[in-house]
């Protein structure tokens, strides 16, 4: 099995590039997902957190602790530091799992900041330029230009990125051309 990474800054397409994987009928996870599970049940998160105004309805909500993380990167990282462990053991469960399988991709946005490269064969960098990143970002999450700026910001820039990628697949156009793309690779 090739266990292999999609990353790529905020809204470069990762998920659309998943999503085609998972039509072409490969194993794709998207850690995303798998954080948002483990955030919805975590009493360490409430906790760490208690001093702060982010439960909606007796839950964790994900808009109100990323306002408050994306503006203090010392609170950021200790949500890191709580979440990251997790992740990481739910990618080596996956990959026991589907361990039969010829690929297994996980989306993982944050995989070089959350040093995370090591559990990979390879990694495909989804890469987008910065002012459309910006635009669809704004119009996905319905966010101000500075909201968006700030989550760009927290990332590591996608230059250096892609100097540790072992694939760099441009999306700036249409998904006709992202697929096009990724099937030459698989």
């Amino acid at each position: 099995m090739k266990r292999i990474a999609i990353t790529g800054n905020i809204a470069s397409g990762k998920s659309q590039a998943g999503n085609i994987l998972k039509d072409m009928g490969y194993k794709v996870f998207d850690t995303d997902y798998i954080a948002h599970n483990i955030l919805d049940n975590s009493l360490e998160v409430i906790e760490t957190f208690k001093d702060y105004d982010i439960l909606e309805n007796s839950k964790i909500s994900r808009k109100k602790l990323g306002n408050i993380v994306f503006n203090n990167k010392d609170l950021k990282t200790k949500l890191e530091n709580i979440i990251h462990p997790l992740v990481k053991q739910e990618i080596d469960r996956l990959f026991n799992e589907y361990s039969q399988e010829k690929y297994v991709f996980i989306i993982i946005p944050l995989l070089f900041e959350a040093n995370m490269q090591d559990l990979f064969d390879e990694i495909i960098l989804i890469y987008c330029n910065d002012t459309l990143r910006l635009e669809r970002l704004m119009e996905r999450n319905n966010l101000t230009k500075e909201e968006a700026q700030l989550r760009i910001d927290s990332q590591l820039n996608q230059d250096e990125k892609a100097s540790k990628c072992n694939h760099i697949i441009k999306n700036e156009t249409t998904l006709n051309n992202l697929e096009i793309e990724l099937k030459k690779l698989f």
